[in-house]
């Protein structure tokens, strides 16, 4: 009985010292706050080199974390380029096979849904939030354990059909009569500088202020939402965080819009009234994106455009500072990955294009910046990447094994400055639909454009602007077809259904 009572006395003693010793901290996972813009060219940061545009908390990311100088989007299937973007970054696939398993999910695969971004990091035990631009087939509520404000590729008022309005306006241009009246809400402005058919501004004007509030602030309101509910959890958190700024209509409150008088506003030193092969590459007038300028383009509405996506960017950027401020506040930011980029990115009056449906790098090529735990700050890495390579690079950093089907590749070891050996020495691919096709290589680029049986080189390092056709020249035929040759092989890797070989033959 005596020796019961001692050995229950023991117990006790060793239970109660237990419970005083401190425990030893579980090392957590850290969080992934993915930050996308839509329609983002690269030139767009104002640490990057655009004097003219104020991103005060996006130069933030590239102060304090690593950029990729050139990341890249391969193209798209169909005039909106975001989808093929998005469809890639959540499916891990390149372009043509992320096109196949869009119909899978459309048609309601539970398999291929199980594979997705958000399924493979919350099987990894993360919290999973999505708010903001989608434009994907699978459903975000599937994806993601939290989504709101799921928001269509652009506010429904500005989709307009534009078929009958450019047939109106040609035969009215031809005729040189005023076309005023038959422009669609948005379209084809401005015609001079007395032109009040639209204001950036209005609130009236619906667009990103349907539903009472700029959509922007909306998604910043989530965001902070979200890292609320994330600190009352013990689970790490992925949070996709999805704008659909600076896409048009390229709104943005007054304020914003005073920041960049015209005057001030320059023309990209390769603007056109009107691009020769616009026709060709799929590019004409009745392309939404490049019917919200008038043909052939002005000084006036180029600058014009120009002020509003800067303008939209710079209440963008306002509203990542607050996402950014709230991150640091929670105590979470030692601990949290922060990627920001755009979905492609966008001409605004380079090459006389408005849109994104173009191989050039201002429509393919995105700012890229990763901030984190152990990225050196301020650090440049110019290797060539896929921005849908933050899939695979999240992967990692959450202790998953990447997936088979996963295309795309992690970056972490470039970002730290661990290799000098990037991941695509074949050289960066890119299309769209079958009107245009691109190899990026050792500081080159040849363009394709099949309708017309046209191919040009562009040297990158020499002519950043892609201004000048080196394809014609003696010295560069060698050059012209072994890229054609390395294409062919890229567009077989890619499973891209586009014969090109009769072309090449012709060289």
């Amino acid at each position: 009985m005596i020796r019961l009572k001692s050995l229950l006395i023991l117990v006790l003693a060793l239970s109660i010292w237990s419970c005083e010793q401190p425990k030893e901290k579980q090392v957590k996972k850290p969080n992934i706050l993915f930050l996308f813009a839509d329609d983002y060219t690269f030139e767009a940061i104002h640490a990057l080199g655009n004097e003219v545009i104020a991103t005060p908390n996006l130069d933030r990311l590239v102060n304090g974390g690593t950029t990729f100088t050139h990341a890249y989007n391969m193209g798209g299937w169909n005039g909106a380029i975001c989808v093929a973007s998005r469809a890639m970054m959540i499916s891990g696939r390149h372009v043509w096979r992320a096109q196949d398993i869009s119909k899978k999910w459309a048609a309601g695969d539970s398999l291929s849904l199980q594979q997705t971004w958000g399924k493979l990091m919350e099987n990894a035990g993360y919290s999973t939030y999505m708010t903001g631009k989608w434009h994907v087939e699978a459903p975000a509520e599937t994806v993601f354990q939290v989504a709101k404000h799921i928001r269509p590729g652009m506010p429904n008022d500005y989709r307009g059909e534009l078929g009958k309005s450019v047939s109106g306006i040609r035969e009215a241009l031809k005729n040189g009569e005023d076309i005023s009246n038959l422009r669609p809400k948005g379209y084809y402005r401005p015609l001079s500088e007395n032109d009040t058919s639209w204001s950036s501004s209005d609130p009236n004007n619906g667009g990103f202020w349907e539903g009472g509030k700029h959509w922007s602030e909306v998604v910043k309101d989530d965001a902070l939402a979200f890292l609320d509910d994330a600190q009352k959890k013990e689970n790490p958190f992925f949070m996709y965080i999805a704008f659909n700024a600076p896409h048009d209509p390229r709104q943005a409150p007054q304020s914003f819009l005073d920041k960049y008088p015209l005057e001030d506003i320059p023309l990209p030193e390769n603007w056109l009234p009107e691009y020769p092969y616009k026709d060709d590459i799929g590019n004409s007038m009745g392309l939404r994106d490049e019917a919200l300028a008038p043909f052939p383009r002005t000084e006036l509405a180029i600058k014009t455009h120009r002020k509003e996506y800067y303008a939209i960017i710079t209440h963008l950027d306002e509203q990542i500072g607050k996402i950014l401020d709230a991150l640091e506040a929670s105590g979470e930011l030692d601990n949290t990955y922060i990627f920001f980029t755009g979905d492609h990115g966008l001409a605004v009056g380079h090459h006389g294009l408005i849109g994104k449906q173009s191989l050039f790098d201002h429509s393919i090529r995105v700012p890229f910046m990763a901030m984190g735990p152990d990225l050196p700050a301020g650090n440049k890495v110019n290797n060539d990447i896929y921005l849908q390579d933050v899939m695979a690079t999240s992967l990692e950093l959450a202790g998953i094994e990447k997936p088979d089907y996963v295309e795309f590749n992690s970056f972490l070891s470039l970002a730290k400055n661990e290799t000098k050996e990037g991941a695509y020495e074949q050289g960066i691919y890119g299309a769209y639909v079958n009107y245009q096709r691109m190899i990026r290589k050792d500081g080159y680029k040849l363009l394709v454009y099949p309708k017309i049986n046209k191919v040009l080189l562009f040297d990158m390092n020499n002519d950043p602007m892609e201004m000048i056709d080196l394809s014609k020249e003696s010295e560069h035929e060698e050059r012209v077809k072994s890229m054609f040759e390395d294409l062919l092989e890229l567009q077989e890797e890619m499973g891209d259904p586009l014969d090109l070989n009769d072309i090449y033959k012709g060289l």
